[in-house]
């Protein structure tokens, strides 16, 4: 009897300082179909949050308990998850559960550490300037690389990010494509500009109420500025920046353009395409997701004219009701309506300055071929070289399967050959 309570109070001695030492930041991996998943809890004494870092989740609200014996139990409520784990010397070992599905989740103390090799660290051979321009009511600010002995002939390119707020450097899980990008440049004599988008770091605009057409504005705005000092002025332009790119090109704004994974095809076609990836992605069958693209293209169609129609939802099958509400409230912002109407195909017979224009044959957010084949056809009156680049994603990384889930989680921020490749064709051009 004295053995067992001994055991019992070096048990419950165990647990508590579990309980103790569970403070602070845990992380762990899911393995979901061979897919890593990272997540990180971060417990304090009065709860915890959760956060999803290939997702760009942070900072969602969890509930902390205990069971008598000392068991770890974190509710999520928002997403429906549950992990229960066991504190086991310098690891909780247990199980998460979301949707129904159950997957085993070891955590380990300390943050996930990510390296990011590519990003620029000084001491550069070339100088940067901070700046500002504006257009109508906003200031953009931005950086101004300038090469070693550049002059008024020195080409410059302004850089116009992808769809979403985002920074000068277009950062995205610590990655700064624009950063090294516009690094490889200087060091090849190319000045560049690149600058945070309109609203960046106030929370009281209303981003989603602008729309490419806004972007478009602010762009052009951008390389009237670029004219001031500049006689030689394109634009390097990622995913809607390609976008706007060849709208810009069109007008006679630029005198050389690089689109890379840029939208050529209607924004209606690239988001039913994404719907489809990613429907076939999660095992959906054949039969299934076509009736789902039949129903949202209807819903766009609506929405494209600003109108929508909730009523639709009921013809889904039942299991992909949840995913039909969430895209329908998605639409109703302004950027969602207007870029489903966004088509510059019409508009590139128009282009006659050069083009360069690179994408993914992995992209899983925009259609490579589909894009390539649009603008091989159209840019009829441009000197122009459009190029698919095996095994690379919608960010330009190497990858195994080009989904979004996968750009935190590699190294590489921008692939060699694909840097190589702009800047050869800059030089030249």
């Amino acid at each position: 009897m004295k053995m067992k309570r001994a055991i019992t109070v070096l048990l419950f001695v165990a647990n508590v300082m579990g309980i103790s030492a569970q403070e602070g930041t845990w992380c762990g991996e899911l393995d979901i179909q061979g897919m890593k998943l990272p997540l990180v809890f971060n417990f304090t004494t009065e709860g915890c949050t959760m956060d999803s870092p290939s997702q760009g989740v942070k900072g969602l609200k969890a509930e902390k308990s205990y069971t008598q014996e000392g068991k770890l139990k974190v509710s999520v409520p928002m997403i429906g998850a549950i992990y229960e784990g066991v504190f086991l010397m310098n690891m909780i070992s247990g199980s998460y559960t979301q949707n129904g599905m159950s997957f085993p989740l070891t955590l380990k103390p300390g943050a996930p550490k990510v390296n990011r090799p590519q990003t620029p660290k000084g001491p550069f051979p070339y100088n940067t300037e901070e700046v500002r321009f504006q257009n109508g009511t906003y200031t953009f600010n931005g950086t101004l690389v300038l090469p070693k002995d550049c002059t008024a002939e020195t080409p410059v390119v302004l850089f116009v990010t992808g769809s979403g707020q985002q920074d000068r450097d277009e950062a995205l899980f610590e990655h700064k494509p624009f950063a090294v990008i516009a690094d490889a440049l200087a060091r090849n004599g190319i000045a560049s500009l690149r600058y945070d988008d309109r609203g960046y770091g106030d929370s009281s605009v209303p981003f989603f109420n602008f729309t490419t057409d806004d972007f478009r504005q602010d762009a052009s705005a951008g390389l009237d500025f670029l004219r001031k000092r500049f006689s030689k002025v394109g634009i390097v332009g990622h995913s809607e920046g390609g976008t706007i790119a060849l709208m810009l090109a069109a007008e006679g704004k630029t005198d050389f353009i690089v689109s890379l994974a840029g939208m050529a095809v209607s924004g209606k076609e690239t988001l039913l395409w994404q719907n489809r990836v990613s429907l076939q992605a999660m095992g959906i069958p054949q039969a299934g997701v076509d009736q789902y693209i039949d129903i949202i293209s209807t819903v766009f169609d609506h929405a494209a004219e600003g109108k929508l129609d909730t009523t639709i939802t009921s013809l889904a099958p039942e299991a992909m009701k949840p995913l039909l509400k969430q895209a329908v409230k998605q639409l109703s912002t302004p950027y969602i309506q207007h870029i489903l109407t966004v088509d510059v195909r019409p508009l590139l017979p128009k282009i006659q300055c050069p083009v360069l224009a690179l994408n993914g044959k992995m992209d899983m957010q925009v259609d490579c071929q589909a894009n390539l084949q649009a603008m091989e056809k159209g840019l009829v009156n441009s000197k122009h070289e459009v190029m698919a680049l095996d095994n690379l994603n919608h960010l330009f990384q190497h990858c195994k399967t080009g989904a979004v889930i996968e750009y935190q989680q590699i190294e590489e921020t921008f692939a060699p050959e694909a840097l190589q490749k702009i800047t050869e064709w800059l030089k030249a051009h």
